[in-house]
């Protein structure tokens, strides 16, 4: 069997994590397809440029003659899709983007995908998979003493960029119900590790703080994540890939739920003992609250029973491993974090902090 595989959006933080383990076992080669957008970044896949099973294409996942012609050429048997927008506070500012992408695009990247398995031989068809990247997001939001989200949970989104995720999940199963098409989706909770555009909470402290700048916390800090390391959602990805069952829903979580503002903090303790400040005083002096999100949800929790059970998949690190890790790939690869804060990243999250009466950038 061909062991070419598509993956969309493999310049971003997790895609382009999935490509790189993906590759570093040997697993097959990669046609990785990226629009390039602000979150995507080919300094990310520096250490595959000489690599012959990493064909790297810059294009749209909407672009539906395009993609045919990649999966015509290539004869994948799997189509991984990362691509998304995936900023909540981008999506209440401009919402438009994220129905085009995480909507549109992702169903002309499923008719192209279903013409694509439709011509080809039965066999073939029962080894093909698509395989539909989501978020924890779509569920909504969770009170302190509800249980964690299940694969059985009611979708009930309360951001633009859940409600196009939710729709892009939808359409998935409904190409699986209606047309056969053996898809397979994935909803992880907050990712964490290398290679984080510096938008996001963790890579955002670890860049302010280094910089002297405030630490932005939303509200009262107080709002609850499910934090995963992102190379234990990689290798979640390949199991599910590898054994899940078609038309099924998996839940991934790192089962470590952290007040935003207790992971803050962590980070500052880290920081004050890895790289301590000139004067003398903790980060953490650097903290600084600020108006909250609308519609802020205040808890996502996953229950990752079920991928565990039917497919052995656990997570390797601990919240305390993972930040470990995390943060140490930070100091050492500070050219990789002043590339991207010198580009688009810089200017919106100026201009999107000052509308707050903040100076974050």
């Amino acid at each position: 069997m061909n062991k070419t595989i598509v993956v969309t959006g493999g310049a971003g933080f997790i895609g382009a994590n999935f490509v790189l383990t993906w590759l570093n076992q040997s697993l097959g080669t990669v046609v990785n397809l990226d629009k390039l957008t602000y979150a995507g970044n080919l300094e990310n896949l520096t250490t595959l440029e000489h690599n012959p099973h990493h064909i790297f294409v810059q294009g749209d996942i909407s672009d539906q003659a395009l993609v045919a012609q990649l999966l015509a050429e290539h004869q994948p048997y799997a189509v991984v899709n990362f691509a998304a927008e995936s900023h909540v506070d981008r999506s209440i500012h401009g919402p438009e983007d994220f129905i085009q992408t995480n909507v549109v695009g992702t169903f002309h990247l499923l008719e192209a995908v279903r013409a694509y398995w439709g011509n080809l031989s039965a066999e073939n068809q029962q080894a093909f998979r698509f395989l539909h990247v989501s978020t924890d997001e779509v569920y909504g939001s969770l009170g302190k003493n509800d249980a964690a989200f299940t694969e059985t949970t009611a979708y009930a989104p309360n951001s633009p960029y859940s409600a196009s995720k939710a729709a892009s999940d939808h359409l998935v199963r409904a190409y699986h119900h209606t047309y056969g098409l053996p898809t397979l989706t994935t909803n992880c909770s907050n990712n964490y590790g290398p290679y984080h555009f510096p938008e996001k909470l963790i890579p955002l402290v670890i860049h302010n703080a280094l910089a002297g700048k405030p630490l932005p916390i939303y509200g009262n800090g107080l709002q609850v994540r499910d934090w995963l390391f992102v190379e234990d959602h990689c290798a979640a990805i390949r199991r599910v890939l590898e054994a899940g069952k078609v038309g099924e829903v998996y839940n991934v979580g790192g089962w470590n739920e952290k007040p935003n503002i207790d992971v803050v903090r962590t980070l500052c303790r880290m920081l004050d003992s890895k790289k301590p400040r000139a004067d003398g005083k903790s980060y953490a002096d650097q903290i600084a609250f600020v108006q909250d999100r609308l519609g802020h949800d205040q808890r996502y929790a996953i229950d990752a029973s079920k991928i565990a059970r039917d497919l052995g998949w656990k997570p390797q690190e601990t919240f305390e491993s993972g930040i470990e890790k995390t943060v140490n790939w930070y100091l050492e690869h500070q050219g990789w974090v002043n590339n991207v804060a010198s580009g688009d990243y810089r200017h919106w999250v100026s201009k999107h902090y000052t509308e707050r009466g903040e100076e974050m950038a």
